[in-house]
């Protein structure tokens, strides 16, 4: 009975912990910073923004920056940028972890170009 509770309190352990490790952060960050962010085409705040999700390997993000007297800046980052180890470990045992294998870099800056002066 009581190997039973452990057995259990250590599979709770071990899903809970794979679970939380399919979550990837990043820090979006521009110079100047308080541009307004536009991630996959929605207003998500100002720079810097910190943005977590829980997609899989290869999963790309596109970004807008805008800035009064700036112009406007694009691009874009996916989940590919480094290795997760939590999903990698996970992955010996289920093979669903792997979709989350790779995470995103800690951060992301970006500089913003002045629009030119026209007279």
């Amino acid at each position: 009975m009581r190997l039973n509770i452990i057995k259990t309190k250590i599979l709770a352990l071990t899903v809970a912990t794979l679970f939380t490790s399919c979550a990837s952060t990043t820090i979006i960050t521009s110079i100047p910073s308080d541009a307004k962010l536009y991630m996959n085409g929605e207003f998500v705040g100002k720079t810097p923004y910190k943005y977590r999700d829980t997609k899989i390997v290869g999963s790309e993000n596109t970004i807008r920056l805008e800035k009064e007297n700036f112009e406007v800046y694009k691009s874009s980052f996916a989940k590919d940028e480094r290795l997760a180890i939590g999903p990698l470990i996970g992955g010996l045992f289920f093979l669903v972890p792997y979709l989350w294998i790779m995470k995103y870099n800690k951060g992301h800056l970006y500089e913003l170009n002045p629009l030119e002066k026209t007279d």
